[in-house]
Order: C-alpha cells, then structure tokens, then sequence
C-alpha cells in the first residue's frame, strides 16, 4: 500500500472538479489546482462543455495536467422515443474523453427511463431498465474501444437506484463485465467510490474479484447524519467510512492510479476554493 503521507509531490492525487464545482468555471478550477501542486484531474462534462471542449483541452496541455477519469456517461435506460438520442450522447461522452486524453469514461448508468432520460414515459420496471443499461454499454463498447478509451461502470448506493443508477454492487457491476467482456480485452471495468460501497458486506470480495478492472477510484466520506442524499458528502476523516482499509484492497488488486477526491457537497462548495484543497490536500495525506 503507497504511503501517501510521503507523496509531497502529490503525484497520486487526483481532484474530481465536481469538488469544487461552485468555486470557479472549469479553467479556474485548474488555475487553483496549479497553485496547489495538484497536477492530476477528473473532469465532468458540463464544466467542460461550459468553456468549450477545445479550450478545455488546450487548457489541460498547457497546465501540464493528466486525467484520472472524465465524469460522466451512463444514463441509460429511455424509452424507444429517447434511445436513440441516449446512444448519440454516450459516443459523444467517449469522444470528449478521447479528445482531452482521459483514460476512462465513468459511467453513471442510470435509473428509471423517466429520470434517466428525462421526457421518456414513466416505468416501474427496474429489471427493465437494468437490461437496458447492460444493452447501452454493450452498443457503447466498440466505439469506446476504438477511440482508447476504457468504460468504468460506478455502482452507487442502493439510494439512487431508481434516478440515477440501478447498478448499486460492485457484483451487479463485474457481472456486466462478465457478460459483455469476458477476456477484459475491451477494457470494460469498475470504478470504485468508497462513498457508494463502503456498506456492503462483499466489497471486499468483490474488490478483489475485480483485479485489473478497477479504472478509478474515488474517495470521501459518509457523514452520519447526512442530511441530503446527493449533496451532503463528507471530506475524508469527517465520516465513518474506512477509507485506508478500502484503499489497501484496491491497491492490493494492482491498482496504481490516483486517489481522486470527488466530494459533492453544499457546505463544501460554500466555502473558498483554496480553503477546500487545502484540506483536502492534508486529508489525502493523512486520512486516504
């Protein structure tokens, strides 16, 4: 297990500009990321489509910056009116991913067609839509393939299944794999957030079960009460997750790549963008 309390140059730390998403636009994100010493990033898509793809990109050459990831593809499930907008917007997500040099696209996979794919008709099927996200990533792969670009399933929490994703185990996830890419040669695989799976009893199982699978992953914490479902994260340390016991399983499958930090949180975002990734800097070094 790296010692991360040793990485003065921050080489294993990755800031998922989600974190700071109400601080700045995305160019500024990266101007305070330089100031910090943190070199590595996972963008999401509507920061970047914000400024612009292109300026995004230059931004990111120039910054001297490497991705651990871009959030977000997914969204799945429609119905047969949205489907194919659905599949236009996903290789339009593999080919934003492409041009900035992510490794990964992260796959939010989606709930409900009605919330994945606002307009489409309502459904209580979830056995439904989980079939529909397994038929999106299957059409998904080989442009994904094609471009270089490695597709990381995110199971969330059980919480979400009905808006935002009806994958909610990392079993649920390496089954798809299973089904979709046998051999691992399209590079079909998991990302693993602490805040979505610290919970069930064979995450580390499952952790292990993944191997060379795992494509990203993503820490924070669960803070207890959380007082909202989406926007109430913790920063490391704050909550009761074991994220060093995580981390050490993940890493013991071979993962090298960076520890991102992806905190969605109100009280987080009110705060100064600088005052954030300060504490999030001291955190990694002594909570992750």
């Amino acid at each position: 297990m790296r010692d991360l309390s040793a990485d003065h140059g921050l080489e294993h730390l990755s800031l998922n500009t989600a974190t700071v998403r109400k601080q700045g636009d995305f160019l500024e994100i990266l101007e305070a990321a330089k100031r910090h010493g943190i070199s590595c990033v996972s963008p999401w898509r509507d920061q970047v489509q914000a400024v612009g793809v292109e300026r995004a990109a230059k931004a990111l050459r120039d910054g001297g910056f490497r991705l651990s990831g871009y959030c977000r593809g997914g969204m799945f499930a429609a119905d047969a009116m949205h489907r194919a907008a659905e599949r236009d917007d996903n290789r339009r997500a593999v080919d934003e991913a492409a041009a900035l040099g992510a490794p990964c696209l992260v796959l939010v996979v989606g709930g409900l067609p009605q919330f994945s794919r606002p307009g489409s008709v309502a459904s209580h099927d979830i056995a439904g839509a989980r079939k529909q996200v397994e038929e999106g990533i299957a059409a998904l792969l080989d442009h994904a393939n094609a471009a270089g670009v490695a597709l990381a399933i995110e199971p969330l929490h059980p919480m979400y299944a009905a808006d935002r994703a009806c994958v909610n185990t990392l079993r649920q996830a390496l089954d798809i794999c299973d089904r979709l890419d046998a051999d691992g040669a399209r590079r079909l695989g998991l990302a693993v957030d602490v805040y979505h799976v610290w919970w069930d009893p064979e995450v580390f199982a499952q952790i292990a079960r993944a191997g060379e699978r795992i494509h990203a992953f993503h820490v924070c914490d669960w803070l207890v009460p959380t007082r909202d479902m989406l926007l109430d994260r913790g920063m490391m340390g704050d909550g009761v997750i074991e994220i060093g016991k995580l981390r050490a399983a993940v890493e013991a499958t071979g993962f090298s790549g960076p520890c991102e930090v992806e905190i969605l949180s109100e009280a987080w975002w009110s705060r100064p963008i600088d005052e954030v990734l300060s504490t999030m800097i001291e955190r990694y070094r002594t909570v992750c």
